[in-house]
């Protein structure tokens, strides 16, 4: 009897669930970023709007299920694409989202420099649709990966033939600031779509873009000198537009190491011009020092692009996906701690019969693999297909919402669990979500510093296949009173808890 009781224990110990999973929940590990206050999750616009909105169906779908916080993922922020244009002969460009109209045009007979306001009407009909479903919390930011090809040192505005050299001529610049502010005042004046922010360059200081490139738009724009130039160009642009309440970001860099040396790198007068650094973390390198740095300039930080193909998880099939995401952003904040994140793109893939300008569609999504984006848009049925990855980040979307203060949570890393907290001091709640990566159920123990919990606990999952699975599954569990909470996670899920909380 003692060697199976001893087998017995081991077995527990083994799967996990021989002891619970401590985690303290304090405010004093609450993020400070932008005065302690969580502005929220978002995605990019291009090239998704670009595709789907010559479409009325499809466009007023893709507003519910992303930007409603009721219906959908609640998602408040939209960074729109201003499009740089490529030259009208190029037909380098094979996807068929990617190819961004430009906003200015050389007239064919004159060669004058002309703005065309309905050019993007794809992309803008998703914005004014997105804008009005997330409401009071949306949040507009423009940016752009490339000025027109004119422009341009190459005449294409997918990059320079010398990828790693400055894709802008010398007299150009401002000319493209200027380019940049009209756009944001004609959204902001004429559209009356409340422009927020401004990115003038992407992932600048790499040697991703190359002059007819088949994939998209890009710009090489050396550190030091030259950002430092053109942002100081665009901050007096949108001075004279009297848009002097849009934001500035910085250079909007592929990884916080490349970030923190741009950063560095600026001159006082392009320091004193931005007014947030936003970072992506397709690489991680540094992204401690990153968060850092930014407390130490006393200035905000986001978050601003990320996405991948990775998985997550035991065995996990389509919630691998999922879990990939959910982990990404959990560690992404832990170590950032940014006051927004940014998906890349919600919609990377696409389905249709005709395709688009004589291109073909990837089609649908392989769940059980990872993959790009969170669904796929049908245009031959003129539907959305949802996948668990859609799911898993609205376990935090739909329920860590703008205006809340974020925690860190520190957990074991080989336990196979991730938490990320929320306190809301509007709604008086506190919001937990877990993810657990592993094949077992994993029991978890919230031991609150100070927190006083009271009422009813809300659980909500995402588990499993898309057609046979958890998909916000709501629950409520017993009530709760005092400093503790008990849960169990089950295997392969992403799980948010809701309770009512005072201090």
């Amino acid at each position: 009897m003692r060697k199976i009781a001893f087998v017995v224990l081991a077995l527990l110990c083994i799967t996990g669930r021989a002891e619970s999973i401590k985690v303290t929940v304090s405010m004093d590990n609450a993020i400070q970023t932008n005065g302690g206050r969580w502005e929220g999750w978002g995605t990019s616009l291009c090239w998704w709007a670009n595709r789907i909105g010559y479409n009325e169906t499809l466009t007023a779908k893709s507003a519910e299920l992303f930007f409603d916080a009721d219906k959908g993922l609640g998602l408040n922020i939209m960074r729109y694409n201003v499009g740089g244009g490529d030259d009208p002969s190029h037909t380098h460009i094979v996807r068929t989202d990617s190819n961004m109209p430009g906003w200015m045009y050389l007239d064919p007979a004159t060669g004058e420099r002309k703005y065309d306001y309905e050019a993007d009407t794809r992309q803008l009909n998703v914005l004014r649709a997105a804008s009005k479903a997330a409401g009071k919390d949306a949040y507009i930011e423009i940016f752009s990966n490339s000025p027109p090809y004119f422009m341009t040192v190459s005449g294409c505005s997918s990059g320079n033939t010398k990828a790693d050299e400055n894709n802008i001529r010398d007299d150009e610049y401002d000319d493209f600031a200027e380019y940049m502010a009209h756009v944001a005042n004609y959204m902001t004046r004429n559209m009356k779509l409340k422009v927020k922010s401004m990115s003038p360059m992407n992932e600048p200081n790499t040697n991703f873009w190359s002059a007819m490139s088949n994939k998209q738009e890009g710009c090489h724009i050396d550190a030091g000198e030259a950002q430092s130039n053109l942002l100081v160009l665009t901050r007096q642009a949108l001075n004279r537009y009297g848009l002097k309440k849009i934001l500035l970001t910085t250079s909007d860099e592929t990884n916080p190491g490349n970030q923190i040396g741009e950063v560095r790198s600026l001159t006082p007068a392009a320091r004193s011009s931005i007014d947030r650094i936003s970072v992506h973390t397709y690489g991680t390198n540094s992204i401690r020092e990153m968060g850092q740095l930014a407390k130490d300039e006393k200035i905000n930080l986001w978050m601003s692009e990320v996405d991948g193909n990775g998985t997550a998880g035991q065995n996990a099939g389509e919630m691998g996906a999922g879990l990939w995401l959910a982990e990404k952003i959990i560690t992404d904040i832990q170590a950032l701690e940014p006051s927004a994140w940014v998906l890349w793109q919600v919609i990377d893939t696409h389905i249709s019969k005709d395709g688009y300008n004589g291109r073909r569609d990837f089609g649908a999504i392989r769940t059980q693999g990872g993959y790009w984006g969170t669904a796929c848009a049908n245009h031959d049925t003129e539907e959305i297909q949802l996948t668990q990855k859609y799911y898993a980040f609205g376990q935090f979307s739909r329920y860590i919402r703008p205006g809340a203060t974020l925690i860190n949570c520190s957990t074991d890393s080989n336990s196979g669990c991730k938490v990320l907290a929320a306190k809301d001091r509007r709604k008086k709640t506190l919001t937990l979500v877990c993810a657990n990566t592993t094949a077992e159920p994993k029991d978890v123990e919230f031991n609150m510093d100070g927190l006083k919990l009271k009422g009813q606990v809300r659980q909500i999952r995402t588990s499993g296949r898309l057609s046979r699975g958890e998909h916000w599954a709501e629950s409520i569990l017993s009530k709760v009173k005092g400093y503790q909470l008990n849960v169990t996670l089950a295997p392969n899920s992403v799980t948010t808890f809701v309770v009512r909380c005072r201090r």
